[in-house]
């Protein structure tokens, strides 16, 4: 049983920033990957950045690239999202994942995003 509680979300200025927070409350399995999702309404559900616990690495989707950086806490499971440069088409509700990742570790395959099981709640982000 894994749960996650994401916070940090809310109203920003285009150009602002904003950062996102995510933690796991309960685990009860060893997490290798985690990352950030969003969605807005009316379009699918995109991958954003995630990041491989064990050494760090991490991917980001295209749209964000050199805006968003995705980094691990100090405390266990801990992550964030800093969004920097945010425009409005950022709009949306963010989710955290968490999950064991593929069987060599790796969190993304031929640029896809690992499916992930377990999911924060979501916390919305709206661009002014």
């Amino acid at each position: 049983h894994v749960q996650l509680v994401e916070s940090g979300g809310g109203s920003v200025e285009a150009g602002g920033s904003l950062r996102l927070s995510c933690s796991l409350s309960e685990y009860d399995v060893t997490i290798n990957c985690m990352a950030w999702f969003r969605q807005s309404p009316g379009k699918e559900r995109e991958g954003v950045a995630t990041i491989r616990l064990k050494g760090g690495n991490t991917v980001y989707a295209d749209s964000v690239k050199g805006r968003f950086a995705i980094a691990q806490g100090n405390a266990k499971y801990t992550q964030y999202l800093q969004m920097n440069n945010v425009q409005p088409e950022d709009a949306a509700t963010y989710f955290c994942a968490a999950d064991v990742g593929y069987d060599d570790g790796s969190c993304v395959k031929k640029g896809k995003f690992y499916e992930y099981t377990w999911w924060g709640q979501g916390t919305q982000v709206t661009v002014s």
